[in-house]
């Protein structure tokens, strides 16, 4: 189970197959046979680097030049399984070690699958500052390839029954509200979402009738379905450029007027995937900027949520 932030965890971890857990298993411990993320998955040198200058060092650690990759180590990762049988689905749980602040967020990724390294490496980023950062495979193992014709497209995407993604997200989601009751820490989620990941999170929210999520923070949602906004409950946060042919400006200032507390932010200039597919990690300052929007969305809407609800 997740644990509460600056406490010793303690458990057995059952692995079901070669470098996997099964976490539906109640004696999971994520904090055992743990995994390091940024060596097991192939983050790049330079990328761990430039995602580790967003780490807050704890009090009383030096990082002296050349020790950048010791704060890497803020990060762990794990392989699940999540689910029984059938409805058993792969995922990626990074979790904050030193500097935890015991919130979690469910990032949903684009067509590209939760394998995709842009993915990865946002998530990571994302965990670097603190986060419990779930990756489900939204596509059963089947994601749109790069290589794919662009005629087939459509076809693949009618083979993504949006009863079964949205059945998946449902049982992620239920599986990390468990894992932070079990903790004694807060149950207040984020929601991140990437192009097909954008759309879901607008559907996700609007049925959230439990209350999971205290926010959402949707990046060039494709085909977002703007009859859903009343029915959404949490500040949204909506980030694009102003030349996406697959986001249109015109439908984020829609659902930005419709959904209480929701804010657009459109970068004059920029395509679909800018923010987590830059051209330069070091040199793209619309998407680093757009990271900092994102990184001060999330303390101010989720964590002030988390620490209302241990008060």
């Amino acid at each position: 189970m997740l644990a509460a932030p600056a406490t010793t965890a303690s458990g057995v971890v059952s692995s079901v197959a070669s470098r996997r857990i099964h976490a539906s298993q109640r004696s999971l411990s994520l904090f055992l046979r743990r995994r390091n993320y940024a060596s097991s998955l192939s983050v790049p040198r330079h990328v761990r680097k430039l995602f580790c200058v967003q780490v807050k060092v704890p009090d009383g650690v030096n990082i002296e030049q050349g020790e950048e990759d010791e704060t890497c180590e803020l990060v762990n990762g794990v392989d699940l399984l999540i689910g029984e049988g059938e409805d058993t689905i792969h995922a990626y749980l990074l979790k904050a070690v030193k500097n935890n602040n015991g919130s979690g967020v469910l990032l949903l990724s684009d067509v590209f699958g939760f394998e995709d390294s842009a993915t990865r490496d946002f998530a990571y980023r994302v965990a670097c500052n603190g986060y419990n950062v779930l990756v489900p495979d939204l596509f059963r193992g089947i994601p749109w390839r790069k290589d794919q014709p662009r005629s087939e497209f459509d076809k693949w995407l009618q083979t993504q029954i949006p009863l079964r993604v949205s059945t998946d997200i449902n049982l992620c989601t239920k599986w990390l509200i468990d894992e932070f009751k079990s903790a004694g820490i807060s149950e207040k989620l984020g929601l991140i979402g990437f192009c097909f990941g954008g759309s879901r999170l607008i559907e996700t929210l609007a049925r959230d009738t439990n209350s999971n999520f205290a926010t959402g923070v949707c990046f060039y949602g494709t085909r977002m379905d703007p009859s859903l906004c009343n029915q959404i409950q949490v500040p949204v946060l909506f980030i694009s450029g102003d030349e996406d042919p697959l986001c249109a400006v015109s439908v984020l200032e829609e659902m930005e007027r419709n959904i209480k507390g929701a804010k657009a932010v459109v970068y004059r200039g920029r395509g679909h995937g800018f923010a987590h597919r830059p051209e330069s990690q070091e040199e793209d300052k619309d998407a680093e900027d757009a990271f900092v929007v994102t990184r001060t969305w999330l303390q101010e809407k989720l964590l002030a949520s988390v620490a209302r609800s241990i008060v």
